[in-house]
């Protein structure tokens, strides 16, 4: 199963629109020099940990991400103490303290809910809920960031008025793409989840023929056909991401070959599996009965039996093998085109 690649880019949608005011020299003086101060320690802080997740979009390297990551937590903490240090504001602390409470926020996510998330990467492989709920868990941190910038935004605002100081709103190359990540995520994670709960549910198909088990294949088909059809209706009005529908024609030829398994070949499957178990029983009643008492018309029903269920095990393996096959190819296609779509539209920043 191919997860999304990049774990924290939901992390990150908040806009860190940087607010300038004009240049000054003292900071302990000039409240536009202060609040320069301070907007450049995030912005270090920031840029860290965009490095991250564009290294984590580009690079199979693990050690180094992970490498990029602590590189990222180690900037929050240098960016904190650069903002512990700075002294209140003509005894107006309010920016500096509402920087450190963003700081911190930023701290326990990549940190500590980082953590969380990470252990519930495996867990989310066992059930459709499980992958949702693991996805919301990233989109629910991030929702949590963006509050604290929003926080920080209006902060900024306030003592900029309070001290008169004339802002440049500015929107900076790194708040466009910690954007582009956000919005790349939320589209990439809305066509995943379609896919997901169709290959889920394929692989309880693939358990319950294991098993010969005719109840719960049928339960599993017919589950996987109605997910296949829903998750094509809403392939069918999703407009391209920038332009690139590539993810999701990826996510629909996947569906299409759930829906055509579903209501095409798996009766072929459970067809082989009634035959077989009905020559089972012909053959065990046969054998059971004593050479001398069978009948010509017991013998010419048990050949024609015979030919049956060799017939039946032929189109069996056909069937199988294209089932097989089909799986296997739209599996690969959708995670070399995941990968790519992602190294795509992640912004490069270092």
């Amino acid at each position: 199963m191919t997860k999304p690649t990049t774990l924290l880019l939901l992390l990150l949608t908040a806009a860190c629109i940087i607010t300038k005011p004009a240049k000054a020299q003292d900071i302990t003086t000039n409240p536009g020099a202060y609040m320069d101060a301070i907007g450049t320690a995030e912005t270090n802080m920031n840029k860290a940990y965009m490095a991250y997740v564009s290294a984590s979009a580009h690079s199979s390297r693990k050690k180094k991400i992970e490498k990029m990551r602590e590189q990222a937590v180690n900037a929050i903490l240098t960016c904190q103490g650069t903002i512990n240090y700075l002294p209140a504001f003509n005894g107006d602390n309010s920016l500096r303290q509402s920087s450190l409470t963003y700081v911190q926020l930023c701290y326990k996510i990549f940190n500590d809910d980082y953590a969380h998330i990470v252990n519930m990467e495996d867990i989310a492989e066992r059930s459709f809920d499980e992958m949702q709920a693991y996805l919301l868990l990233q989109e629910a941190t991030s929702d949590s960031l963006k509050v604290g910038n929003d926080r920080m935004t209006k902060a900024v605002n306030s003592f900029a008025a309070k001290h008169n100081v004339n802002l440049i709103s500015q929107k900076s190359e790194l708040a466009e793409k910690m954007d582009a990540t956000g919005r790349l995520s939320k589209y990439r994670d809305k066509v995943y989840l379609l896919f997901f709960k169709c290959n889920w549910e394929d692989n309880q198909l693939v358990e319950a023929g294991n098993q010969k088990n005719i109840t719960k294949i049928e339960q599993a088909r017919t589950a996987l056909d109605k997910y296949a059809i829903e998750g094509l209706a809403v392939l069918d009005t999703l407009r391209a991401f920038e332009n690139d529908a590539s993810l999701a024609s990826a996510c629909k030829q996947a569906l299409n070959f759930y829906k055509n398994e579903a209501e095409n070949q798996v009766a072929q499957v459970t067809d082989f599996f009634l035959k077989q178990d009905n020559f089972a029983k012909l053959k065990t009643a046969m054998e059971a009965k004593p050479a001398n008492q069978r009948t010509q018309q017991d013998g010419d029903t048990f050949n024609a039996a015979v030919r049956d269920i060799n017939a039946a095990v032929n189109a069996y393996n056909q069937t199988n093998a294209a089932m097989n096959n089909g799986r296997s190819a739209v599996i690969q296609a959708w995670g070399d085109t995941e990968r790519q779509f992602t190294d795509t539209h992640t912004p490069y920043y270092k």
